[in-house]
């Protein structure tokens, strides 16, 4: 039977939660005090902990650092005194969820049911390290170098948790791949994975995808829609590029992680979801924060435990693991037999790789379809590369990083003359391309018009 040491100094608090953890198949100490909450921790570690933030005699949070075996237990920090500060201090301190009083019954039930799984998944997942450390792979990311074993320790061990995760890396380093990963090792692979890509979504319409709207809430809205947290109620959503998120929807996101419960566009009633939250970002998240791209306490209550994707120019020889890979899928797909040339993989450790693993599955592909048997050196990464001869691109010093983005984009496109080819060259997917440039024509549009009616404006004076 899983153990649960509940500490609160609120005797009615205690009762109704004691009673609740054993109906749920716990044994259940209680302790009104740290001193009191450390006795018990010296004679049975449990699997959860769930105390009060603030105590008689200290901060429950300081139990964390009296914990033997820190991964085997889930620590739950509830409160009275809700703020945007005490959680986040909670959750950076080593709690793995955060509730706060009223306690929601069916989010803490659902806490609880997970916890019996934490120690079985902790022995699968070490069992399922040591095999796949062999192979060069683990879950669905591929590669064998010391840097990805590192990456490897830290999914491992973070995946059984509850804790948020903030993944960083360049474009294509794989990022989803790695939360799906921690999804499917999780107490949550058998619920959904929703994976939402922030900077793909117009502005408009992020709040309705995100939380979903009711009937008639806004022009179009002709049926109830249902958003990502409720469809994703009981696994996971990974946000990506969440500091393309805008500010005042960084807010309501902030406030779900800290409730556990949300409201659709058009109505004030709120719904109760559990859902682990996994975001992405392939910007500085402290750049952003200092940019004022991403809210400062929405960035520390996401990053409860950061990973960091390595670019592929620092994986060795991971990267002609990846290439015979994605040869390998094109040969067996096509029941063709190509190869490298010597010369071509050499070609391959040369080459910087600034999309990473995304441009060399695409070099891959266009080196498998213009190649008759052999990879030769004339298909080399260097002959897909953008050119050295490629014109410049001169920035003003104070130029915002929209503008700069903008112009970096419109230019990539105007040299290659291909939205696939120059999304490649940028390290982004088509489809954020496709937005992008969506949304500059839309910008264009906003200032011809105003110029139109400044022009206007003088023609009626002048007249």
């Amino acid at each position: 039977m899983p153990h649960l040491l509940l500490v609160d100094d609120d005797p009615e608090q205690i009762e109704w939660l004691t009673e609740l953890a054993k109906a749920e198949g716990f044994t259940v100490s209680q302790a009104d005090s740290l001193r009191a909450a450390r006795i018990h921790m010296s004679r049975l570690q449990p699997d959860i902990l769930l105390t009060d933030l603030q105590l008689p005699d200290g901060k429950g949070v300081d139990l964390v650092a009296d914990l033997e075996q820190r991964d085997s237990t889930e620590v739950v920090m509830i409160t009275g005194h809700a703020s945007v500060e005490s959680a986040v201090e909670a959750l950076r301190l080593g709690a793995t969820d955060y509730m706060v009083k009223p306690v929601d019954v069916e989010r803490l039930k659902a806490i609880l049911r997970r916890v019996p799984r934490t120690g079985e998944l902790r022995q699968e997942i070490g069992e399922l390290r040591d095999e796949l450390r062999k192979l060069g792979r683990f879950g669905h990311i591929l590669g064998s170098s010391a840097t990805m074993q590192k990456l490897y320790d830290a999914l491992g061990r973070v995946a059984p948790t509850s804790a948020t995760v903030l993944i960083t890396g360049e474009s294509g380093t794989g990022k989803e791949l790695a939360a799906q990963t921690i999804h499917d090792l999780s107490r949550r692979k058998k619920s959904p994975f929703l994976p939402l890509n922030c900077g793909a979504v117009s502005p408009q319409l992020i709040e309705s995808e995100l939380f979903g709207h009711e009937k008639g809430s806004f022009t179009g809205a002709d049926r109830q829609h249902k958003g990502y947290f409720e469809r994703a109620h009981g696994g996971t959503l990974f946000l990506d590029e969440i500091t393309e998120m805008p500010q005042e929807l960084q807010v309501k996101l902030l406030r779900v992680l800290e409730t556990g419960s949300f409201t659709r566009v058009g109505t004030t009633t709120p719904i109760s979801t559990d859902v682990r939250v996994l975001a992405a970002t392939n910007r500085s998240p402290e750049g952003a924060v200092a940019d004022g791209k991403l809210r400062e306490d929405l960035y520390h209550r996401l990053n409860v435990f950061p990973i960091a994707m390595p670019p592929l120019r620092d994986r060795g020889t991971d990267i002609e693991l990846l290439a015979q890979h994605f040869l390998d899928v094109h040969n067996r797909q096509e029941s063709a037999s190509k190869a490298f040339a010597p010369a071509t993989i050499a070609a391959l450790y040369a080459h910087s790789w600034p999309g990473n693993v995304r441009e060399l599955k695409n070099y891959v592909q266009r080196a498998f379809i213009l190649a008759d048997d052999v990879i030769d050196a004339n298909l080399a990464p260097a002959a897909v590369a953008a050119p050295e001869s490629a014109p410049l691109l001169s920035v003003r010093v104070g130029s915002t990083l929209d503008e700069v983005s903008r112009r970096l984009i419109e230019a990539t496109l105007a040299e290659c003359g291909s939205k696939r080819k120059a999304a490649d060259m940028l390290g982004i997917s088509l489809k954020t391309l496709y937005n992008r440039l969506a949304v500059y024509k839309s910008e264009s549009e906003g200032e011809d018009e105003e110029q139109d009616e400044a022009r206007g404006e003088r023609e009626r004076r002048a007249a």
